[in-house]
């Protein structure tokens, strides 16, 4: 394990968080909130005085980096980055329970908009922002971000597939230009482009600037914070249609956006995982459109609440409208199974992503035509390109583990004598990273009643839930095996 190595990116990661920091601080500043800045600049202080200490206990690290140092320094670097990320919350007391604060940064970062803030407006600009900072920054991932900004030729490249395929989201990550630095530059272009329209639009509803950022961040990032106690209510319907569609649009694998852009539309529109998508997409808002009516005036409106929550919930942003909790349980069994689905590979949304269900739908098929005839041999294809055992094989781990942390999750949550819905619901919520879950942690709720050992429980699923499992527990191995030689692969 090359320890040094690892230690240089994290010393580069808080680096990066140091930066993110400046604008709530400045925010703070013009709006006079002396608590909130005065946490800021703690903040600021620690994160500095945690770089220099790495790079100088890190000094000659050796070049190499395996899979395996990319796994541990993924999980490292989130875990710390969020340990230093909660200190404005705490140190401002605005949220004066440190548990209570990892929980708060920890679903910002992994982009799960669950909370334990009950009342959302009360706290400061500067924290505001901060906190729905924090859904931007994690819904691309911060270790992109490094890769795109680190200067193409320079020293340590071999690092990059690693590092990207550890962070980003779903079964498999290819190289969408021939350098993975280079993918991680477009990623990251188009990521801001769709974020900047999606300022626009927000800004041409009215929405004030502050608003406009915040709930932009929130959609971008699949993230969910609202900053009203509401969530997004009290907004019109057009803002809250705009940020149907661009919840969407940030739930859809974004090589689709690259292949638009060298105006391959024959390639995007024959994408198996899009129009699995769209087509749960289209067919879950008329479901429910149909299981509410009566709930609203309209059926527009019936429609639009649907459509809103839908695109919420499968792309696990966690945003609403309205309290879906009161929802016939037809509708809130639909949303139950949005959760689990989630959106898009190489999206900012969480769940298994709809990738997978169409790869362990195809192997399942497989499985059972193999049964009824042996010796047939079957190659699984995905968009008319053969899938590699390994993928498969690495699907059916995350399954496995996928059901063992729920289900562990779920029974050690019982243990606060909440509701089996209510537990049930939280523990998806927030492994799928998207926020509200039903009953007492319902859009209308929040997560604060929970005890601190299960608000840690709940961290350790919302970070496995956003960097897939394996880059958490990579963790636990981290200390446990032998150092090698520094040849990269």
């Amino acid at each position: 394990m090359n320890y040094k190595m690892i230690g240089r990116f994290l010393a580069q990661v808080l680096a990066i968080e140091a930066v993110c920091l400046v604008p709530p601080l400045g925010i703070s500043l013009y709006c006079g909130e002396a608590d909130a800045l005065r946490a800021f600049v703690l903040t600021l202080a620690m994160l500095g005085a945690s770089v220099a200490l790495l790079r100088l206990l890190c000094r000659g690290a050796k070049p190499g980096f395996f899979a395996q140092e990319g796994m541990v320094c993924v999980g490292l670097c989130w875990l710390v980055m969020s340990l230093l990320g909660c200190m404005p919350f705490f140190l401002s007391g605005e949220i004066p329970h440190y548990i209570d604060a990892l929980f708060e940064i920890v679903s910002g970062f992994t982009t799960t908009g669950a909370s334990v803030v009950s009342n959302v407006e009360g706290l400061s600009y500067g924290i505001l922002f901060w906190r729905s900072f924090s859904h931007w920054i994690g819904g691309m991932g911060v270790l992109v971000l490094l890769l795109a900004l680190v200067p193409e030729g320079s020293r340590n490249t071999g690092f990059t597939v690693h590092l990207l395929r550890a962070e980003s989201p779903g079964p498999d990550v290819g190289k969408l230009v021939p350098h993975m630095r280079q993918t991680a530059s477009v990623l990251y272009a188009l990521y801001v482009a769709l974020t900047v329209i999606d300022i626009a639009f927000l800004r041409f509803g009215g929405m004030p600037w502050f608003d406009s950022f915040c709930t932009a961040f929130g959609t971008a990032g699949t993230g969910g914070f609202g900053i009203k106690n509401d969530s997004m209510a009290s907004y019109s319907p057009y803002l809250q249609g705009v940020c149907t569609v661009f919840m969407l649009l940030f739930g859809v694998n974004f090589s689709c956006y690259f292949l638009l852009c060298l105006r391959q539309f024959r390639a995007v529109f024959r994408d198996e995982e899009l129009r699995l998508y769209t087509g749960v997409v289209a067919a879950s808002t008329l479901l429910i459109t149909w299981n509410i009516r009566g709930f609203y005036p309209t059926l527009f409106e019936c429609f639009h609440h649907a459509a809103f929550q839908v695109s919420s919930i499968i792309t696990t942003t966690g945003f609403a409208t309205t309290d879906f909790d009161q929802w016939p349980a037809f509708s809130k069994a639909i949303l139950l199974s949005l959760m689990v689905i989630g959106a898009c590979a190489g999206s900012t949304g969480g769940g298994i992503k709809c990738a997978r269900v169409v790869l362990l739908t195809k192997a399942l098929h497989r499985n059972i035509q193999q049964l009824l005839h042996p010796r047939k041999v079957a190659v699984i294809h995905i968009n008319g390109r053969p899938i590699e055992e390994k993928v498969l094989a690495n699907a059916n781990a995350y399954l496995s583990a996928y059901v063992l942390i729920v289900t562990f999750s779920f029974i050690l949550l019982s243990l606060d004598g909440f509701s089996l819905t209510t537990n049930f619901a939280a523990v998806l919520a927030c492994f799928n990273n998207i926020g509200p879950g039903l009953d007492a942690v319902g859009p209308a709720s929040n997560y604060g009643a929970y005890s601190d050992l299960s608000k840690l429980i709940l961290v350790f699923d919302m970070l496995a839930g956003r960097l897939e499992i394996f880059p958490i527990f990579s963790l636990f191995t981290m200390f446990s095996l032998p150092a090698r030689s520094a040849k990269s692969i």
